[in-house]
């Protein structure tokens, strides 16, 4: 699985690989325009000043590795400055970009990507339901992290499952603080002597969110700091494509271990709600044509009341009113509008059924075909 970045310039996309090098250079190799969406995990810089400790003197697993440790500030603004760079001309023009990071890099990751010309679009609280304490008792436990979302541009027609957040939430509208775990138990991947693997491995329930609402299947996703492959193991499962930069081996190595053991979702199962303007728009007249609905077949109300009949232009005829099916059941319910689709019913095995159902029936043909 693992490839070395002198074979990322070929004019395929290593589709499903984890590329090997910095990721800069490796980001520079691939063809320019070529990926739907970005979610970057990038070093935090957190210039820590010695070990931590907890009361009882143990030494706590922070963040010490060599790849989070940047000489200054105006290192690391270099650093952000260049991948950001190399990120933004591997978009495609509809394409996004997700960046998470503490109080320590996100401000200014969020400055330079208004700089480099993205459109940010949310930025997102993950509040950890079991954050780390902070032993030393000096300031407020650092609960939570922030992720930015952008767009390549303001007029990017970026990809947004509204309706599929709104499922994931209980039918409720998806809002931009997220309460979900750290990674921890069986998800947590460890090393031979049963050391995290990651001092900063994501949880997949947040990958899942962002995949979901964010991509759609078949998409190609990028991690220029792939880390264990979190990203990776989640847009497998979501049968997303997915590209992965790492430049340290036992990264790589775990990542890869972890990715052979992951199967994708079968095709039903990658089907998510879309909204209705999404779907393919069928006329009432449609049901007519191909006799679903024959000319003089009555229609009831939903809730009872009215009766009327279908014409052979898809048109309703009632006592007193005819027109659409939308027209007609807004003028007998006294309302600014109806949607005649849930709001008719016709007779089927002695049951009353809306007849969307039909209308359904033929989006279901359109899609098979």
């Amino acid at each position: 699985m693992t490839k070395k970045n002198t074979e990322a310039g070929a004019s395929a996309l290593p589709l499903n690989s984890i590329l090997d090098g910095d990721c800069i250079e490796v980001m520079n190799s691939l063809p320019e325009g070529s990926i739907d969406l970005i979610f970057a995990d990038p070093p935090y810089n957190l210039q820590l000043r010695g070990d931590l400790h907890r009361p009882d003197n143990s030494k706590v697993d922070a963040v010490d590795d060599e790849w989070d440790q940047f000489a200054s500030f105006q290192v690391y603004d270099q650093f952000t400055r260049d991948w950001l760079k190399a990120a933004r001309r591997l978009l495609k023009p509809d394409g996004a970009i997700w960046v998470i990071g503490s109080y320590h890099n996100v401000f200014r990751m969020g400055a330079e990507l208004q700089n480099q010309g993205f459109w940010i679009l949310n930025d997102v609280v993950w509040r950890k339901s079991n954050p780390m304490p902070n032993f030393r008792g000096k300031r407020l436990t650092n609960a939570h992290e922030t992720l930015i979302w952008a767009s390549k541009s303001d007029k990017s027609k970026y990809t947004f499952n509204y309706e599929a957040l709104k499922a994931l939430n209980e039918g409720t509208q998806m809002r931009s603080d997220w309460v979900l775990p750290i990674c921890t138990g069986h998800e947590r991947l460890k090393d031979d002597k049963g050391d995290k693997a990651h001092p900063t491995q994501k949880p997949e329930s947040l990958l899942h969110r962002v995949l979901v609402g964010t991509t759609n299947p078949g998409d190609v996703v990028l991690d220029p700091f792939f880390g264990t492959g979190t990203t990776g193991a989640v847009a497998k499962m979501l049968g997303r494509d997915f590209i992965g930069i790492e430049r340290e081996a036992a990264y790589r190595e775990a990542a890869t271990k972890r990715l052979s053991k992951v199967r994708k979702y079968d095709r039903d199962a990658l089907q998510v709600t879309t909204p209705k303007r999404a779907e393919p728009r069928v006329p009432f007249g449609q049901l007519v044509e191909r006799g679903m609905l024959r000319p003089g077949e009555e229609l009831w109300s939903m809730n009872g009341r009215h009766k009327v009949k279908v014409r052979a232009d898809g048109t309703l005829i009632g006592d007193d009113v005819k027109g659409s099916i939308h027209q007609v059941g807004a003028h007998l319910e006294g309302a600014p509008s109806c949607n005649g689709w849930t709001y008719w019913h016709f007779r089927k095995d002695g049951k009353k059924v809306p007849i969307d159902l039909l209308r359904q029936q033929i989006r279901s043909e359109m899609r098979a075909n």
